[in-house]
Parts: C-alpha cells; sequence; structure tokens
C-alpha cells in the first residue's frame, strides 16, 4: 500500500524528488522546528489553543522535513512527505505528526480546538518528536542515506517503468501490434 502511495507521490507536480543531500537546509529545518515549538509554548501560555495547536504540528512537519532535506529528497505536498518518512524510518515515527496534523485541521478549518489539557498534551508530544528527529538528523551516516535515497529510487523507478511500460502499450494498440510482440517489447525493456 505504502509503495503505490509513494509512487502516486513521485508522479504527481510538487511530489517526491530525489535531490542531493542538503545539509544547510536540513539544519535550517530544524532549527525552525525548534522555532515553532517555542512559538507554540508562548500561544500555549496566551491561552491561544487554536494557533498553538496550529504551530504545534508545522513544528514537528519542519523536524520531519529536516531528516528528508538531510537525505536529499524535496517534496511540497505533506502527505507525501511523511509518508516518505514512515516508509523509510517505520510507521511508528510518523504516528504522533499524523495525529497532530488532525487536530491541526480540526483547529483551523472547523474550529474543533482541543481542551487546555490536550493541547497541553499534543505540545509535550512535539517536544519528544522535535527532539527524536534532531537525534536521527544528527547521528544518520552517509551510508545511512545512501541506503534511504535507494530505497527510493527503486520506488521511482518502478513508477517510471510502469509510465513507460503503459506508453509502449498504447503505441502497440495504435499500430495493432500483437500481445505476444508486445510482451516480447516489455521484457526486452526490462533488461535495459
Amino acid at each position: 500500500m505504502q509503495d503505490k502511495k509513494l509512487s502516486w507521490c513521485f508522479g504527481i507536480k510538487d511530489g517526491l524528488r530525489i535531490v542531493e543531500p542538503n545539509k544547510r537546509l536540513s539544519d535550517l529545518y530544524l532549527k525552525e522546528a525548534k522555532s515553532s515549538l517555542k512559538r507554540a509554548e508562548k500561544d500555549f501560555e496566551d491561552n491561544d489553543l487554536l494557533w498553538s495547536t496550529v504551530v504545534i504540528y508545522y513544528a514537528d512537519y519542519y523536524a520531519l522535513y529536516s531528516f528528508l532535506q538531510k537525505i536529499g529528497v524535496n517534496c511540497e505536498i505533506h502527505s507525501c512527505s511523511i509518508s516518505a518518512v514512515g516508509f523509510l524510518l517505520g510507521d511508528d515515527k510518523i504516528n504522533v505528526v499524523n495525529q497532530h496534523k488532525e487536530k491541526r485541521i480540526d483547529a483551523q478549518y472547523y474550529i474543533k480546538i482541543g481542551k487546555e489539557a490536550q493541547v497541553k498534551q499534543i505540545l509535550k508530544e512535539a517536544k519528544l518528536f522535535v527532539s527524536l528527529f534532531d537525534e536521527i538528523v544528527s547521528n544518520i551516516t552517509n551510508n545511512e542515506i545512501e541506503k534511504y535515497r535507494s530505497e527510493l529510487k527503486k520506488i521511482a523507478l518502478k513508477k517510471k517503468f510502469k509510465e513507460l511500460s503503459e506508453e509502449i502499450q498504447k503505441k502497440f494498440r495504435k499500430h495493432k501490434i500483437s500481445k505476444n510482440d508486445l510482451d516480447q517489447a516489455i521484457k526486452n525493456a526490462r533488461k535495459k
């Protein structure tokens, strides 16, 4: 299931793109995550539970995106970024950000704001989440970076191969070429 979602993310505008790892941007996103946590604390102290909830999610997201920048992945679609991290690090690493995303959506779009104790709890969770990703990003090795990039490249290549196969099938149908000839052409393409 996750392969299918990531495949879609590689094919969509502003979706997943493998680029060069960027330590500078990674560091800036991590710094922004920590700054957002401070902003969320201030909003919480000012009893602005709506904006505290919104900023908590962004603190999480910036920390998560710091990891993607560190390994060389760009993406402007939050759900795709989150899915990519879940695929690479495990779903347990994205549970918090997914829960906080839902709380942000509820608060920001439906004015369903958690009670003070609930917002205090998600703020505590966000601090742990940002700390966890700070640890991951700070300690990641070059070998791990290459491993993660390789795993994502496989999915991107599968997506590209599927697109090419569909294009070939379309051309073969247009020129009324037999299924056996089509199958042989696909086998030949796989060998390349």
